[in-house]
């Protein structure tokens, strides 16, 4: 398996812009974003073509509005036009250009820059991959960036019903499905996409878990191809856990802080919810890399026990080979006084000889269980 990047590895297939020093045209993929406008929890579509200023706008139109945009990934003409119309800080334009980010927090003036990166597991090929999000929070708006052009199970953005995902009258784990939720306001948004991803962690620990077990049996066979395999998912596993752990830390900073960060009151229960759920999930990481390194361990053990098996085989046959091979090399000397040497039984004697002393080592390694 080719050697991947820890954590920041590049997804199979997807496409960065090159050159980000000079503005780009807009890429077919910025027809995907997305515009939702929020008044008093009730969910309503843009218009078409609303601009990153109208959405602004809108929701500084009342205190109890908010405007959502979805972008699926970080073209030049996008981040332009967010940066121009939200004035945001040139470092917090530089990460959401270059991506690569890991999971935190920060505060730019009046704008909560929130990174945070989903997980799912390809089974077959038994590897986690990962999806970066960049969320920017303001009191009455968020965007979300999909820096990797996957949505929060890895699906492909440009084959997913993005609109289905946003909808109100979907399944309950969606990013606007709640009216109650959205009066919060955008911190409910992001803790909405945080919910998700930890969510997400779950079937990616199970297929870890099953390969797991199937490496345990696979080391008590003998298999010697286990220990490679341990090492590939011990690898997949610490990924998994840098991602948690970061994760792990935004939510404790968002929950601590939350008067920094725009969090409202009642919303604390639930991102305290989250923290829960993030901590089991934690938790089962953390188990499943100490049973990895235990695996790892017995295969060690067992190696170490068959190649001792195998050195007593050695050792037993080269000890069997080495009597007869004295009394030839014996007898194999050229000098002229040797006793027996022109004996007449000499010869079948040096045989017997030899097969005696080969039968009677054989009996005793064979009754030390060497052979």
């Amino acid at each position: 398996m080719a050697t991947r990047r820890k954590l920041y590895r590049p997804h199979i297939g997807l496409r960065r812009p090159s050159d980000h020093s000079a503005p780009s045209s807009p890429t077919p993929k910025d027809v995907l974003r997305l515009a939702r406008y929020v008044e008093d929890g009730e969910v309503s579509r843009a218009p078409d073509h609303a601009s990153v200023e109208d959405a602004l706008n809108f929701a500084n139109g009342s205190p109890n509005r908010m405007s959502m945009l979805l972008y699926a990934e970080p073209a030049q003409a996008t981040i332009d036009e967010l940066a121009a119309t939200w004035g945001l800080h040139p470092l917090l334009v530089e990460d959401l250009i270059k991506g690569r980010q890991r999971p935190k927090i920060e505060r730019y003036d009046d704008v909560v820059f929130l990174v945070a990166r989903s997980a799912w597991y390809i089974d077959e090929d038994e590897i986690v991959e990962f999806a970066e999000f960049h969320v920017l929070l303001r009191e009455n708006a968020v965007v979300v960036i999909c820096q990797d052009g996957r949505w929060i199970g890895g699906t492909d953005i440009t084959s997913l019903d993005i609109d289905a995902q946003l909808s109100p009258n979907v399944r309950a784990g969606n990013l606007l499905s709640d009216p109650s939720m959205l009066r919060l306001g955008p911190a409910a948004v992001a803790y909405r996409l945080l919910d998700s991803i930890v969510d997400g962690f779950v079937p990616v620990l199970e297929g870890l878990a099953v390969d797991k077990d199937q490496i345990e049996r696979q080391v008590f066979s003998g298999d010697a191809a286990a220990a490679e395999r341990i090492y590939r998912l011990s690898q997949e596993v610490i990924d998994l856990k840098q991602a948690i752990s970061s994760l792990n830390g935004v939510v404790a900073t968002l929950t601590g802080g939350y008067k920094k960060f725009h969090v409202t009151g009642d919303l604390q229960a639930y991102l305290g919810d989250l923290s829960d759920h993030l901590a089991r999930v934690d938790t089962e990481v953390i188990e499943l890399r100490e049973s990895l390194t235990q695996i790892l361990a017995v295969n060690a053990t067992l190696v170490g026990q068959r190649q001792n098996e195998d050195m007593k085989k050695i050792s037993g046959w080269a000890a069997i080979l080495f009597a007869p091979t004295l009394i030839a090399a014996v007898y194999g000397m050229n000098f002229t006084h040797m006793p027996e040497l022109n004996w007449l039984l000499g010869y079948p004697l040096a045989l017997a000889m030899m097969l005696g002393f080969a039968s009677v080592l054989y009996w005793v390694f064979k009754r030390r269980k060497w052979m």
